[in-house]
C-alpha cells in the first residue's frame, strides 16, 4: 500500500557527495523528489556546515567526515546514507544523540572485492608485477623461478565476515586450503577452518588477506612485532582499512625477503581527490601492487550500493522503517489505513513511554498502534493515531520531556 506523505516532496532537499551513483539520484527523482543535488567530490567540515543547513537526506562515501559540528548545523537532517561498506567516517554517537538515522551498504560490493583478491593472489604468486615492469622497460624476463600456482597453497583470511567468507568460497574452488582468524566465532564455509590464533594463521599461510574494520583493536594489527611470524616468502594483501598495517615494517619485510609480495589498496593517509600527490614507503618495491582505494569500485558495485542505500533512506523517510540503521533502533513497520503515523525519537530514560501515553490519553487521543525499540542511548516510538487528532497529537508529543525529534509521517 502506498501512502501519501504529510509533507510536500518538493520541499525535501537531498544532497549527494563524492560522485554517488546516478542510480541514487534517479531513484529519488522517480519517486517525485525533485531537489536532489549531486556533488562530485567530498566537502570539508567548513564547506559541509554551509551546505547542510536545509538538507533532509545526506549521501556520502568514505572521504566525507560527518563530525559533531556538522550535525549541530544540520537543523533539518533526518538521515545519512553511507554509500559504502563502513560508517567510521560518521560520528555515530553524535548522530544517535541527534536522532539521525545512519545507513550503509555492508554487502553490496563484497563480490567486487572478493574477485579482486583472488586476481591479486594469482598475479602476485606468479610475480607478474616484476615481469610487467621489465617488459615495459624493454627487458625479456621469461622464467618460472619464484612463480607458483594457487592450487594447494594456503590462504589465510583475517576477518571472516561478508567479504572474507566469500573469498573463502572462491579460493576453495581454485583448490586452495583456507584458514581464517576472527575475534568472533564464525561458521566455516566449505572446508575452511578457524586458526587458534593470529600467530598460527600467519605461520601457516602462503597468502594472507585482511578484511577487518578500523578500530583501536585492529590498528597496526600487522606490525613490526608480529610480521616476523609470517611464513617465509608469504604474500600480504590489505584491501580493508589503512591503519591495520604498519607500512614501514611491511616495507622492510619485503626488502629483506621475508615476504615475496604485497598488494595494498588502503593507506593511513589518503589524498582528498584524484590527481593529488601520494606517497608510501612501499613505492618502488619489487612485486608490490598499489591501488588507490578501489577494492569495491566496480560499475556493478556502485549501482548496487546506490540502490541499496537509497532504498533504506527512502523507507525511513516515507515509512519510518529503520532496518539497517546504526543509530536509530531498527523497526520494521506494517502499513496502516485510516490513521496518521507519527515518529518520536527520545532519550532512553525511564518514564518517556509512560509520558507519551499519558499526554495523549489526557486529551482523549486514541492510539491505534504503537511500536517501540530502544538502544543504549535513544528510544524510537512509532504511533498510529486517529486522523482527526493527529496534528494535536504531534504538538503534544513535542512537549514530552526527553524528546529529540518528532515527525508526522503521513
Amino acid at each position: 500500500m502506498s501512502q501519501p506523505t504529510s509533507y510536500p516532496k518538493e520541499k525535501i532537499n537531498i544532497l549527494f557527495l563524492e560522485n554517488i551513483s546516478d542510480k541514487a539520484v534517479a531513484f529519488f527523482k522517480n519517486n517525485d523528489y525533485i531537489n536532489v543535488k549531486k556533488i562530485t567530490g567530498a566537502l570539508s567540515e567548513e564547506e559541509l556546515i554551509r551546505q547542510i543547513k536545509d538538507v533532509h537526506l545526506l549521501g556520502i562515501r568514505s572521504k566525507t567526515h560527518i563530525t559533531k559540528n556538522v550535525l549541530n548545523a544540520a537543523n533539518k537532517l533526518q538521515a545519512i546514507g553511507c554509500f559504502c561498506i563502513g560508517v567510521n567516517q560518521v560520528d555515530l554517537k553524535a548522530a544517535t544523540h541527534a536522532g539521525i538515522a545512519v545507513f550503509n551498504a555492508p554487502y553490496s560490493n563484497t563480490r567486487s572485492v572478493a574477485e579482486l583478491i583472488i586476481g591479486l593472489s594469482i598475479i602476485l604468486i606468479r610475480r607478474i608485477p616484476d615481469k610487467n615492469k621489465a617488459a615495459h622497460e624493454g627487458l625479456w624476463m621469461k622464467e618460472a623461478k619464484g612463480s607458483y600456482e594457487l592450487r594447494g597453497k594456503t590462504l589465510g583470511i583475517i576477518g571472516y565476515g561478508n567479504i572474507g567468507s566469500q573469498i573463502s568460497v572462491l579460493a576453495e574452488s581454485l583448490g586452495m586450503k583456507v584458514i581464517f582468524y576472527d575475534v568472533e566465532t564464525k561458521l566455516p564455509l566449505g572446508n575452511a577452518h578457524a586458526a587458534r590464533n593470529l600467530k598460527e594463521l600467519l605461520s601457516l599461510s602462503d597468502i594472507v588477506t585482511l578484511h577487518v574494520p578500523e578500530t583501536e583493536q585492529t590498528k597496526n594489527l600487522i606490525s613490526k612485532n608480529n610480521i616476523k611470524q609470517f611464513k617465509q616468502g608469504a604474500i600480504l594483501i590489505n584491501y580493508a582499512r589503512g591503519e591495520v598495517i604498519e607500512l614501514p615494517a611491511l616495507a622492510k619485510a619485503l626488502q629483506d625477503g621475508l615476504l615475496s609480495g604485497a598488494a595494498i589498496d588502503v593507506f593511513p593517509v589518503e589524498p582528498e581527490k584524484n590527481g593529488d600527490k601520494f606517497s608510501t614507503p612501499l613505492q618502488g618495491l619489487s612485486n608490490v601492487i598499489l591501488t588507490p582505494h578501489i577494492g569495491g569500485s566496480t560499475e556493478e558495485a556502485q549501482e548496487n550500493i546506490g540502490e541499496d542505500v537509497s532504498n533504506k533512506l527512502f523507507q525511513y523517510l516515507e515509512k519510518g522503517i529503520t532496518n539497517g540503521s546504526h543509530t536509530v533502533p531498527a523497526i520494521g513497520l506494517p502499513p496502516v489505513e485510516k490513521a496518521h503515523r507519527i515518529l518520536h525519537i527520545h532519550n532512553n530514560v525511564p518514564g518517556v513511554l509512560s509520558a507519551i501515553n499519558t499526554q495523549l490519553s489526557n486529551h482523549n487521543i486514541n492510539i491505534l498502534g504503537q511500536y517501540l525499540k530502544t538502544n543504549d542511548e535513544i528510544g524510537y516510538v512509532v504511533l498510529d493515531v486517529d486522523k482527526e487528532l493527529s496534528q494535536q497529537a504531534l504538538e503534544l508529543l513535542k512537549e514530552v520531556k526527553g524528546t529529540i525529534k518528532v515527525r508526522m509521517l503521513y
